[in-house]
């Protein structure tokens, strides 16, 4: 009976407390807001790069210049 008891302890010991795993939620929650902000700064980024480009195409057609790179 000892050595049932003994390996419930030991399991016991190895669970995570409330604590840990509120740290560990707090850490997930923070992650995510974190890689959420990053995309919507990446998603306005893109558009603003596709707009300089439409931009850049305008100015070229404008003035007659060539782009290589949009051929």
């Amino acid at each position: 009976m000892q050595a049932e008891f003994k390996i419930v302890h030991e399991q016991l010991e190895k669970t995570a407390t409330k604590v840990e795993l509120n740290n560990l939620t707090n850490s997930i929650d923070t992650f995510a807001k974190q890689s959420e902000t990053y995309m919507q700064a990446m998603l306005a980024l893109g558009h603003k790069v596709d707009r300089l480009e439409q931009w850049i195409l305008k100015v070229a057609e404008a003035t007659g210049v060539k782009l290589a790179a949009w051929d």
